[in-house]
């Protein structure tokens, strides 16, 4: 997925430090790429097709690729099915992966991960910089954030069209995160909607929203739940019509708020503060990275511990929409109004 290719490309940097003349190459799906292209840390990137993830005969042929490039050292941080069978075909002298029980023979080094943060970077990042300490200890204690690069003339095709769209940069500019990649990771369209209205009568902000075309029909429903004022401050059309433009766009927002997710992983990568929703079935400890005053995040078991007293992850996602009812926007409100006063008035 996008968030993790992006946090798991924070490995290349810390591997420069240490190989500097070394070749350091990136296996990732295809999709991905926009949000590690131009990392100037990576050398070269393979890239996993759906063609790929279809067809057994293709994947073995990709990894037969792999070990004709004699590669040294394979760190796999994905540790799925098809990686797995990739590193063990990979001939590589060193393996290194999280711990698995029925993976772990294939790799000199099965990591286990840590189940609870020690830094403020959170477990995403300090489990993948585990990564790298079968190689040098010291890797693992320098705590990297994640980095987007974006071109000049990317950033500026982007600001023109901001110019087009008669958006003024010098107001506050949010980008919602007003859908999550499924049912179970989207904050009821109403709720977001009573988000969308406090912001705007808050802040007199311009208001864009991410979603991808086959998301076009959940995204009106939420401009339909806001008020008239709201829908007035809301530019529907102007959007990413690719995750690069996406990104540009966003390089200018005061802030990315709304449900967690990619596009909150990507905006901390371009040093734009976040408001995060969780949903209630995922693990808050897992993906609040980097997290201060200009990056908050919050979750249903902050305000109603009680109601995961006893479940499990299963359990939980099964109940995700029942929780969603429960996750009233004044329980995070004085949170939102803190964040929007550190981000709009320093």
């Amino acid at each position: 997925m996008i968030g993790d290719v992006l946090t798991s490309s924070i490995l290349f940097e810390a591997l420069r430090l240490k190989y500097p003349h070394a070749q350091l190459d990136y296996l990732i799906n295809e999709h991905t790429y926009p949000v590690v292209e131009n990392n100037p840390f990576i050398d070269h990137f393979i890239f996993f097709t759906p063609e790929i993830e279809k067809s057994k005969v293709k994947l073995f042929s990709l990894a037969k690729t792999i070990r004709k490039e004699k590669y040294d050292i394979v760190i796999d941080a994905y540790c799925k099915l098809s990686s797995n069978f990739i590193s063990a075909l990979s001939g590589a002298r060193v393996k290194i992966s999280k711990y698995k029980s029925y993976s772990s023979f294939i790799y000199t080094h099965p990591i286990k991960y840590k189940s609870k943060p020690t830094s403020v970077a959170g477990l995403a990042i300090e489990n993948r910089l585990q990564l790298l300490e079968p190689l040098d200890s010291r890797l693992s204690k320098n705590i990297i954030k994640p980095k987007i690069y974006l071109s000049d003339s990317e950033k500026d095709k982007a600001k023109d069209k901001f110019i087009d769209s008669n958006i003024n940069l010098s107001k506050p500019l949010f980008m919602m995160n007003v859908l999550g990649s499924g049912t179970s990771k989207t904050y009821p369209l109403n709720d977001m909607a009573a988000v969308l209205d406090w912001i705007v009568e808050k802040t007199n902000g311009q208001l864009l929203f991410n979603y991808i075309p086959k998301q076009l029909e959940q995204a009106k429903e939420v401009f339909k739940h806001c008020n008239l004022e709201s829908q007035k401050h809301i530019f529907m059309d102007v959007y990413g019509t690719n995750l690069r433009e996406f990104l540009a766009l966003t390089s200018y927002c005061n802030a990315v708020i709304g449900n967690e997710g990619g596009a909150i992983n990507m905006a901390k990568a371009l040093n734009i503060p976040t408001f995060s929703i969780f949903s209630p079935w995922i693990e808050k400890k897992n993906w609040a990275i980097f997290e201060n005053e200009k990056n908050i995040s919050v979750h249903l078991k902050d305000y109603k511990p009680g109601f995961f007293k006893d479940k499990e992850g299963k359990k939980i996602k099964k109940e995700a929409l029942t929780l969603y009812t429960e996750f009233k926007f004044s329980f995070f409100l004085e949170e939102l109004k803190v964040f929007l006063d550190n981000i709009l008035n320093t």
